[in-house]
């Protein structure tokens, strides 16, 4: 492996404007250790550069471990092709492709997920059929063995590319780390996006499926006009949504949704629950103290639930948050919390206790 293609730099995408909050969490000392680093970010993306390529390995096998809050995909990258001709990037792209492993699973060619980003979207692809058949014809593209890295292509702009040789347990399953969800032409808001992505990112397809399961019951607070509740509802769990607004009227249509008119905040289920869903429109430190009286309480075995974030201080007021909620987890019981890309200026948080 030449230095080009010796990966000591981890590439992180989020959303724009965010990026110093994701850079706190790439340099953070308690993934760092002491290590120097060097740090970079263009909008939609970071970069920590690492003194060599095994503090590197180690710095991102830390980040994939316990994700950060901020970064919808994480990468170990090469050394930045730079300066690719307009007419020949695929070239160099494919040498340094083959230097870098011994062969692949696929390929995403990806960019930023902001307006210049998108610009590049017909450059990727153009170019992705052509690696694929330059990858094929070198025999380093095997579709069927999943054992080998994925290849990902990131183009900052027109002339410049990091390449990765990725594990796909270590990487998020989708390009860009941004699942492509439809919300159904009967879905009462556009906010099930918010609660489905939540929903694919924090619970694998076994879990979901034991879960989510017809006759189990929730709380959806600050409910309408009843989006989560409805897709909760779709999966078969009676929800009892709790809001002094109005519901869509599909919400309690089949009668698995009750409308209970209360403070959200003042509510208390009459028996425990299975989930508890929240995305009110508050500030955050009220809502995670919402949240931690319920799980403190035993009120709910699993929750999701969205924290608005201010314009400043984002960093330090979710650390509080996360503080408070933790110190009301049972044991075994576990919180991560994620900026989903149908997130705005709030981040998800999923706490998961006994199943």
């Amino acid at each position: 492996m030449s230095p080009v293609t010796s990966p000591r730099t981890v590439l992180a995408y989020c959303r724009a404007g965010y990026e110093n909050e994701l850079l706190a969490e790439l340099t953070a000392p308690a993934v760092t250790g002491d290590e120097p680093l060097i740090t970079g970010a263009g909008a939609g993306f970071a970069l920590a550069v690492a003194p060599d390529a095994a503090v590197a390995n180690r710095l991102y096998r830390a980040l994939t471990g316990d994700w950060p809050v901020f970064a919808r995909q994480l990468l170990l990258v090469t050394e930045p092709l730079r300066d690719l001709p307009a007419r020949a990037r695929l070239s160099p792209i494919l040498a340094t492709a083959i230097d870098l492993a011994p062969g692949y699973q696929g390929v995403w060619l990806e960019h930023a997920d902001t307006e210049d980003g998108k610009a590049l979207a017909p450059l990727c692809r153009r170019l992705t059929p052509l690696l694929e058949r330059a990858l094929t014809e070198a025999n380093h593209l095997h579709p069927e063995r999943v054992a080998l890295p994925r290849l990902h292509v990131f183009f900052p702009d027109t002339a410049t590319a990091y390449l990765a040789a990725a594990e796909p347990k270590r990487t998020a399953p989708w390009p860009l780390g941004i699942p492509r969800l439809h919300a159904p032409r009967a879905a009462p808001s556009r906010s099930v996006l918010k609660l489905e992505e939540a929903i694919v990112t924090f619970l694998t397809s076994d879990e979901r499926i034991r879960l989510l399961r017809p006759g189990l019951r929730a709380v959806d607070l600050g409910a309408a006009p009843g989006g989560w509740s409805w897709l909760l509802a779709q999966n078969g769990l009676r929800v009892t949504a709790v809001d002094h607004g109005r519901l869509a009227p599909i919400v309690t249509a089949d009668g698995l949704v009750e409308h209970v008119r209360a403070d959200a905040y003042t509510y208390k289920p009459p028996r425990p629950i299975d989930w508890l869903v929240c995305d009110i429109v508050d500030k955050p430190r009220r809502s995670a103290a919402c949240i931690a009286r319920w799980i403190r309480n035993g009120w709910c075995r699993h929750a999701i639930f969205n924290l608005k974030l201010p314009g400043k201080d984002r960093g330090t007021l979710l650390a509080r948050c996360r503080e408070e909620i933790e110190a009301a987890l049972p044991p075994r019981a576990t919180l991560h919390f994620r900026q989903l890309y149908h997130d705005r200026d709030e981040v998800t948080g999923c706490f998961r206790g006994r199943d």
